[in-house]
């Protein structure tokens, strides 16, 4: 069965920004939102079991502005699996995800994420389950094999299980994940990556939707890969680089962005700044997302030190207020 889905009507997945963790947080994906219109944004992963028994309010929150907005969810049991993608879609989350990817230790011990590449019969009764208690789209995002598999074969016959199990839409992180000997951050890095073979899955399943992941650090590589993909997912490069990422994102549909310029952008996200400060929240709670907006620009490194170091000294909202205006001079100064 293939949902109807507000992602796949407007093409959402066309480009999106990975799930990270400790990074992807709600007010992250408010920025993002306002710099393009139609990315598709996920969440930091969240466990299942978390989910089940633990405060799902403050798990799941997220604001009625980051739509189109995906759940990633992390488990190896069916029945809490569907529990839990029952439970993000009755949240009002556009798609529910479940990772296969993420090779921390942390994950490995909990039997989810990448280490799920070794038994994807596994993989392909949870997201079975999940399909039948979610009334909205389940995807995964997956390597393309771990340790001494051979993904010329381990990635096909993965790819084929999830789509006897229903699922319509993967990404594929072009790299496989070592699950011995390399950190999370190495297995971001040191694997090679393997475009080619990616590619090829999308000619050997023409009827799913697949995204590629991996390395991918401009708009441009991304729009090299949509000439054999569906949808490009981009991770560090759409955080560190904002303004050059999702700030021109919506000419891949194209639209014109919301902002001419990363200086309107940053004047537009004052506001939101606002906001959050008048809720209770902290200055560096929303500015540490937002370090990157000018990278390679005049002003980037006074815009970088106002908030780094000014977020931490402000007592209240007004000094609060004033360091981020301090922060917009910086940018706003004649060359």
């Amino acid at each position: 069965m293939v949902l109807k889905s507000f992602i796949n009507e407007n093409n959402s997945a066309r480009l999106s920004v990975a799930p990270m963790m400790d990074w992807t947080d709600s007010l992250c994906r408010r920025i993002h939102r306002m710099l393009s219109r139609r990315a598709l944004l996920y969440t930091e992963m969240v466990t299942a079991p978390a989910l089940v028994f633990g405060d799902r309010a403050k798990l799941l929150a997220h604001d009625a502005t980051e739509h189109p907005v995906a759940l990633q969810l992390g488990g190896s049991d069916p029945a809490q699996l569907a529990e839990a993608a029952r439970i993000g879609a009755d949240h009002g989350y556009d798609e529910i995800n479940l990772n296969v990817g993420c090779p921390s230790d942390r994950v490995q011990s909990g039997c989810f994420g990448a280490v799920l590449m070794t038994r994807p019969a596994l993989v392909a009764e949870c997201v079975a389950a999940m399909i039948a208690a979610s009334p909205v789209e389940v995807t995964v995002k997956c390597r393309i094999g771990v340790d001494d598999q051979d993904p010329e074969t381990v990635l096909p016959e993965f790819i084929r299980l999830m789509r006897e199990a229903g699922v319509r839409r993967l990404t594929v992180h072009a790299r496989k994940a070592w699950l011995q000997g390399l950190s999370p951050r190495e297995n971001r890095e040191i694997p090679p990556l393997d475009y080619p073979l990616v590619h090829r899955m999308k000619s050997r399943f023409p009827e799913l939707h697949l995204s590629i992941n991996g390395g991918i650090a401009s708009l441009d590589a991304a729009r090299d890969h949509l000439g054999a993909m569906d949808g490009v997912m981009v991770g560090r490069a759409a955080y560190h680089q904002p303004w050059d990422i999702l700030g021109q994102a919506d000419r891949l549909w194209g639209a014109e962005p919301p902002f001419a310029d990363p200086v309107a952008a940053a004047g537009a996200l004052r506001e939101l700044v606002e906001r959050h400060l008048a809720a209770g929240g902290r200055l560096h709670q929303a500015t540490r997302h937002m370090l990157g907006l000018f990278h390679g620009r005049p002003g980037a490194r006074g815009w970088r030190r106002q908030l780094s170091e000014g977020a931490s000294r402000a007592r209240d909202r007004a000094e609060a207020l004033a360091v981020y205006d301090a922060a917009l001079a910086e940018v706003m100064a004649p060359a």
